[in-house]
């Protein structure tokens, strides 16, 4: 019998008690996995290339507050601009107010939106569609499959903020690496149909002819309007997303915290395990002996069967952590940024089974050792 095959037999000499070592392994581990697949989705990914030369503009004190729409013209002037488009959030209601049922609903300007968002890939006849239908619209293709929607479809949604109800027809469908489940419209469709709307904007999304110019646009900006009635505040799409998610707390630190107890809890779960296996095969570790074992063959056994069980439960919890972020990623709200946390699964998963192995390590080999250097009439007369 070869050694790897004895330590695989070891393992599961006790199969109830490994599955529920296992079990516990996976689900502290499949915790470890999602929050940090999160945590680097959060603060660790910087989005696409093409984010990466835009800003947002918004209002300095407040997303509810409305920035003036001529703000756009005046923005066109600042150096390295290339185009400004506004998107505004519309909010609103399809079918009802059940959750399955929110997605992202904008407005903006068909004339720029796409050369603005040059990741969103769009077949050619349907945008122009799209810019002579002032009705139209265009979706993302996975809220399209979603809802079943086709071209020519008819989207019925009622206002809540904005106090009027489009019915629009869709025009085009697009696709992105990181789908958005959002919905765009004419802005002046709603602008006809609300006066207050006109002339307002919530946002405006700023492509600027290269990434090392970003910074300079944005001061340039802010400063321009920096005395004016409606301040703005203007920053990159990544940090933009951040002051969303900051709103829910230092999120950054919570995830941080329970990683840690989660890692502290697979060590507690294996130290355990593997201090009472090795305490019940006393007498069978001076049996080996007897046999002619060398106690470095004895502590490698013993350290390769934890290494072994930990692994599993790694492997297990990081492919089920995978499975719950390609969930998440359909959620309404939160899909898209799920999404991304779903493509740092391959950079996080290899640091999690790595954790698993050196949690197996560290756990037993205090017991492991003391096991190995035990005599053999002692082992022998060990009663336990």
């Amino acid at each position: 019998m070869t050694l790897a095959r004895f330590v695989r037999k070891n393992a599961f000499r006790n199969k109830r008690r490994t599955l529920l070592t296992v079990g516990s392994m996976a689900f502290s581990l499949l915790l470890l996995s999602f929050l940090m697949c999160v945590w680097r989705a959060f603060y660790v990914d910087q989005g696409s290339a093409e984010s990466a030369q835009r800003l947002i503009v918004r209002h300095k004190v407040s997303l509810a507050n409305f920035i003036p729409g001529y703000y756009r013209e005046k923005i066109r002037t600042v150096p390295g601009v290339v185009h400004v488009v506004q998107v505004n959030w519309f909010q609103g209601i399809y079918r009802d107010q059940k959750p399955e049922n929110f997605f992202a609903r904008f407005g903006t300007d068909p004339e720029e939106f796409f050369a603005t968002y040059k990741e969103l890939s769009i077949p050619a006849d349907q945008e122009e569609a799209w810019k002579k239908d002032q009705a139209g619209a265009v979706a993302d293709k996975a809220l399209a499959n979603k809802y079943g929607w086709k071209l020519g479809d008819r989207i019925v949604i009622q206002g809540d903020i904005y106090p009027v109800k489009l019915e629009l027809t869709l025009r085009g469908i697009f696709t992105a690496s990181v789908p958005n489940n959002a919905l765009y419209f004419h802005w002046k469709y709603v602008e006809e149909g609300v006066p207050f709307a006109k002339g307002h904007a919530g946002t405006f999304g700023i492509l600027v002819d290269s990434p090392a110019h970003v910074n300079a646009v944005a001061s340039a900006v802010d400063q321009m309007f920096a005395n004016a009635p409606e301040p703005t505040k203007t920053e990159t799409e990544k940090a933009f997303q951040l002051g969303f998610i900051s709103m829910l707390g230092n999120v950054k630190a919570f995830i941080l915290v329970i990683s840690l107890a989660a890692v502290f809890t697979i060590l507690l779960v294996t130290g355990n395990t593997m201090a009472m296996s090795i305490r019940e095969r006393t007498r069978e570790v001076a049996v080996l002996k007897t046999l002619g074992f060398r106690r470095e063959t004895i502590l490698g056994l013993f350290v390769g069967e934890a290494i072994a069980i930990a692994l599993v439960g790694g492997i297990v919890g990081s492919l089920i952590a995978i499975l719950l972020l390609k969930g998440a990623s359909q959620a309404p709200q939160m899909g898209p940024l799920f999404s991304v946390a779903a493509r740092e699964w391959r950079f996080i998963a290899p640091v999690v089974w790595l954790v698993a192995g050196v949690a197996g390590l560290l756990s037993s080999a205090i017991p492991a050792y003391g096991a190995s250097r035990k005599g053999i009439v002692d082992g022998l007369r060990h009663i336990g």
